[in-house]
């Protein structure tokens, strides 16, 4: 079973959106598939040539574009990868079925593979938001040969995620149809993104994925991760306890550190995207100095 428009013309419509968006990508850019087991896999390049390549993961049907607000201020000092996960809506296709964590793995390993060939680079940083954060975390948990750093904003992996989360969801789409001076008097962050994305999010919306469950991670797993790995979560995130996540990992590994930012939820990419940036900012260049040393 593979992700899927229903039908041509919903696709058609999702791709006429999301081209109107990537009109708005901040910095020249060029696009390529990488080639995977689970099908071709889009990435978009720009950036400077120097320091660690970073390569960003989407949350949940956000697809690359979601990263379009912080990408003018990462592409000034490092070369930037913003992905398309396969099995989601976006310009990846998916030719086999991702059927467990393992795959979800292999399938990421091999996109590293393609970013680095060729690049002048052994590793890559990953920054990833929601379940590109569980993405990440998953494959620093199985191989790091790739890996230089791995920093994540309201990853999933830490908790069970229901009914908060389903009321939570249904209250930021009311948000989203908000007029903007509204909406910039009751949410944190630039309210015109949130418009600016919003006919993206509702197009994916009508894709049907076919994907693993995100399983939530082992105390032995997390304490393999052998790179710096920062892990940034909501105070009132609705997908997981924030400070039992901090209290949780605060012993677990020496190379893990947890971040909780106070008065944000799991649409923390949004309501804080200066922070984002500059975890991810910070996160590389802490790797790129302890490489020099």
């Amino acid at each position: 079973m593979l992700g899927e428009f229903p039908d041509e013309k919903t696709a058609e419509r999702f791709f006429a959106v999301y081209d109107d968006i990537l009109r708005r990508w901040p910095v020249p850019a060029e696009e390529g598939d990488i080639d995977t087991r689970f099908g071709p896999t889009r990435v978009r390049r720009c950036g400077a040539e120097r320091g660690t390549p970073i390569v960003l993961l989407p949350g949940g049907r956000g697809t690359s574009l979601s990263w379009y607000p912080h990408i003018a201020e990462l592409a000034q000092r490092h070369r930037i990868y913003a992905v398309d996960t396969i099995g989601e809506p976006g310009r990846s296709v998916q030719t086999a079925p991702l059927e467990n964590p393992e795959d979800c793995a292999d399938w990421l390993s091999e996109v590293l593979d393609g970013v680095l060939a060729g690049s002048g680079h052994e590793k890559a940083h990953l920054a990833g938001v929601s379940r590109g954060g569980w993405l990440s975390l998953n494959l620093a948990s199985r191989n790091t040969e790739r890996i230089a750093g791995v920093v994540t904003f309201e990853a999933s992996g830490f908790g069970v995620i229901g009914r908060s989360f389903i009321w939570w969801s249904l209250g930021e789409i009311f948000r989203w149809f908000l007029p903007e001076w509204l909406l910039r008097l009751i949410a944190s962050g630039d309210p015109g993104v949130r418009h600016i994305l919003r006919p993206l999010l509702f197009a994916a919306l009508k894709y049907r994925d076919q994907l693993p469950e995100m399983h939530l991670f082992g105390d032995d797993e997390l304490a393999s991760i052998d790179v710096p790995t920062r892990i940034v979560v909501a105070e009132r995130s609705v997908i997981h306890d924030a400070r039992e996540v901090a209290a949780r990992l605060g012993s677990l590994s020496p190379h893990i550190r947890v971040e909780v930012v106070p008065k944000t939820t799991h649409g923390l990419s949004l309501e804080r995207p200066e922070l984002v940036t500059a975890r991810i900012l910070e996160a590389a260049q802490e790797r790129h100095a302890d490489a020099a040393d």
